[in-house]
């Protein structure tokens, strides 16, 4: 039994991938439960013997010269007659307690409590082991799906592939071999808990990871990715070797590396931006592959109008705005796409709309449209520190065009007066007229 014990420990070890340490911690805290139901309240110790194989239970007494408390205290009398004979007033002797005195109930405990500490450090090692892989991809065998969710086992455990988590279209059988993103790892009630992810932005990255020795490495640095699962995605590549080509890095050679990730993603094709840091040259590259004429920045709403030909304004769209889409969330950037002939009608409207007051010539007119007033009402509704913003304008000359914009927006409003005219006068037929057609009647 003594060699079995030990035995034991080595194979809970092997097969659980524990500690040595932590089984038999796990196997004195068992003990020490059963040797209280068995002997009460006393103060008692349990050790692993690993020479013995066993674990020993002893209980504590203190040497006094009066007891107070027998189930803890021993006279110096007792004590060297029945511990050790050369016990001192203070000391704290070991009596080892018979094991064989556990009953049924007792040793039924220590088998629950063992099994429980066991269960519980495996579940703890393997959050430990997890909670620092998140953002790693793991492989793991399609088990069963529960709620349209997928559970997967990554060997020592199991995770779960949430229904929104999964690539739009993909299905899976049982036995079946995935490949995802490791999103989130919790300790519930349960046990550790791993959230899977095949659409996170993430994924993308570390398939990159795995393609490209360079990006591995951290010659090429991949700045961004934004993702339409299943669909589109488009990344944003630096390269810190100016003799390394970040695009044809990631594209490899004949288009091998790209390839394999969009075969991974189940076709989902990704566009590979070459990164800058200037944000309106960004844009540019991330909306390709439309050209683009023109953009205006406002960094304080950190917002940019991208300006097209008219004959590429669907394709910065893109299929049900997809383009557009993935442009912003790769730079973080507010875009809102116009064409070019729809710039260019609402300029010259605005342009017609604040001539119209007076003091506002053409060159005012283009200089208030640059500061983005685009029509008199605009104008009106500003105040002259709005307009001293415009270059050219003093004090004097935007109090007096404010003034214009206001008066034009009053005589605007005020209804037409409708020109007078004379009353109608229907001329009576004669008397005698009326007379001969009574007659005639």
């Amino acid at each position: 039994m003594q060699q079995d014990l030990n035995r034991v420990i080595d194979q809970v070890s092997k097969e659980k991938g524990m500690d040595r340490t932590v089984i038999i911690e796990a196997l004195e805290s068992a003990m020490l439960s059963a040797a209280r139901r068995t002997f009460g309240q006393k103060r008692i110790e349990a050790k692993f013997n690993p020479d013995l194989g066993e674990i020993e239970l002893f209980e504590l007494k203190t040497v006094v010269e009066q007891i107070a408390d027998p189930e803890t205290e021993v006279t110096l009398t007792v004590a060297r007659e029945m511990f050790d004979p050369e016990a001192e007033m203070g000391d704290e002797l070991l009596n080892k307690l018979p094991a064989a005195a556990f009953g049924r109930i007792a040793a039924q405990v220590a088998k629950q409590s063992v099994i429980q500490k066991v269960r519980e450090a495996e579940r703890e090692q393997i959050y430990n082991e997890f909670k620092n892989r998140k953002g790693e991809i793991y492989s793991g065998i399609v088990q069963r799906t529960e709620k349209k969710n997928i559970i997967v086992n990554l060997g020592r455990t199991d995770a779960i592939l949430p229904e929104k988590e999964q690539i739009p279209f993909e299905r899976y059988r049982q036995g079946d071999r995935i490949r995802a993103y490791v999103l989130d790892v919790d300790m519930t009630s349960k046990g550790p808990q791993i959230v899977l992810s095949r659409t996170h932005p993430g994924f993308l990255i570390k398939l990159f990871e795995q393609e490209a020795p360079e990006v591995y490495e951290g010659i090429i640095e991949i700045k961004s990715a934004a993702r339409e699962p299943g669909s589109r995605a488009k990344i944003a590549v630096h390269s810190t070797d100016q003799d390394v080509d970040p695009v044809g890095a990631c594209v490899g050679m004949k288009g091998t590396r790209v390839q394999s990730v969009v075969q991974e993603l189940r076709g989902e094709r990704v566009d590979i931006v070459p990164w800058t840091a200037d944000p309106a040259e960004y844009v540019c590259r991330a909306i390709l592959p439309a050209k683009v004429s023109k953009v205006i920045q406002d960094d304080e709403e950190h917002e940019m109008e991208v300006i097209v030909p008219d004959d590429q304004l669907s394709l910065a769209i893109g299929k049900k705005g997809q383009n557009i889409k993935l442009a912003a969330r790769l730079t973080g950037w507010k875009l809102n796409v116009r064409s070019q002939s729809e710039v260019e009608l609402e300029h010259s409207r605005a342009l017609e709309s604040l001539r119209a007051v007076d003091g506002i010539g053409d060159m005012t007119a283009e200089l208030l449209y640059q500061q983005g007033f685009k029509s008199a009402e605009e104008v009106a509704a500003a105040e002259v520190e709005d307009l001293l913003e415009v270059d050219g304008l003093g004090e004097e000359k935007a109090t007096a065009i404010l003034q214009a914009a206001r008066d034009h927006l009053v005589a605007k409003a005020e209804p037409k007066a409708e020109p007078e005219t004379e009353p109608v006068v229907v001329p009576e037929e004669p008397t005698e007229l009326l007379e001969s057609s009574q007659e005639n009647a």
